[in-house]
């Protein structure tokens, strides 16, 4: 109780100097900057989005930072806890709409405004901070099933939040976005295989590594090799497959949402760009992001498509 009195008192500290520091940048800044210096490709992807949208679409990401960078940024487990129910608690004030409850956090402040324009669901926001919780000392997954509910809930929550702030309610699109989602955080966990060493954390579900007889060393040591490459091959199938389910519902997608699925176009540059080098994920081709990705999301969007 002492702990989390004194870590509440410290948070509240962090919030009034987070305010103080970004003064002369408003809430909205402070979310765009932050999700451009954490989530580029999905900034990228959210400035072609219309106004309204946009505005909504950087509120739900700029949380999804905040939230998904707690295991980074704090040292102990119980911090990041208490960091979490900040947030959980900043939810509930936000969708009282009682401006004096709302945290003076630009992500809060954001949030706030999101919810006075749009509808959007409670529970997406919970789910989000939930996933964080069960897995904040995660050391991997034990199968790839895992890892498609872990990626479900902390990506494809994302996308049905965006999707309500473009006013779109349908079942086509929100079975589109659960398809990306779990692709583009399959993805997502592909790609942080070189970082694995730093990160203490290991991807690649256990039971494909003990089938393709690959040890955590192998990984950790950034280690190439015939085998690694068929474990990468099986996760990234699993993307490619749900990729391709959100790409066949595509005609039954109303129009307006499918700008928020453009993130689709940097997924499948990952996945082509993987195949291409025979699926060897520390191959250094992998760490640069190639400058094609920008005139595709533009003439994709043009042609509304993702």
């Amino acid at each position: 109780m002492i702990l989390h009195k004194w870590y509440r008192k410290i948070l509240q500290q962090n919030v009034r100097s987070i305010s103080r520091r970004h003064k002369s940048q408003t809430s909205a800044e402070y979310c765009l900057n932050n999700v451009k210096q954490f989530d580029y490709e999905n900034f990228i992807c959210t400035l072609l989005l219309k106004n309204t949208s946009r505005s909504n679409a950087l509120a739900v990401r700029g949380f999804n930072v905040e939230v998904a960078r707690v295991a980074e940024v704090v040292s102990q487990d119980t911090i990041g806890l208490m960091r979490l129910k900040f947030w959980e608690e900043t939810i509930e004030k936000c969708f009282r709409k009682n401006p004096k409850e709302v945290p003076h956090h630009p992500v809060a402040v954001e949030i706030y405004k999101a919810l006075t324009k749009n509808q959007l669901t409670k529970r997406y926001f919970k789910t989000l901070i939930e996933v964080r919780r069960e897995h904040i000392n995660m050391k991997g997954f034990n199968t790839l099933e895992d890892m498609e509910k872990y990626v479900e809930k902390s990506v494809s929550n994302v996308y049905y939040l965006i999707l309500e702030g473009c006013g779109v309610k349908n079942v086509q699109a929100d079975h589109a976005a659960s398809h990306l989602g779990k692709a583009q955080g399959i993805v997502q966990q592909l790609r942080t295989i070189p970082h694995s060493k730093r990160l203490s954390f290991i991807p690649i579900p256990q039971d494909i590594l003990i089938k393709n007889q690959v040890s955590q060393e192998d990984i950790l040591r950034a280690k190439s090799s015939d085998k690694l490459s068929e474990c990468v091959f099986e996760v990234a199938s699993r993307a490619h497959s749900h990729l391709v389910k959100a790409r066949n519902l595509s005609e039954n997608v109303p129009k307006q949402a499918k700008p928020v699925l453009l993130p689709a176009i940097p997924v499948y540059s990952f996945l082509d760009r993987l195949q291409k080098v025979h699926y060897d994920i520390f191959h250094s081709s992998l760490q640069h992001r190639p400058w094609t990705i920008l005139p595709q999301l533009y003439f994709s969007n043009l042609r509304n498509k993702y």
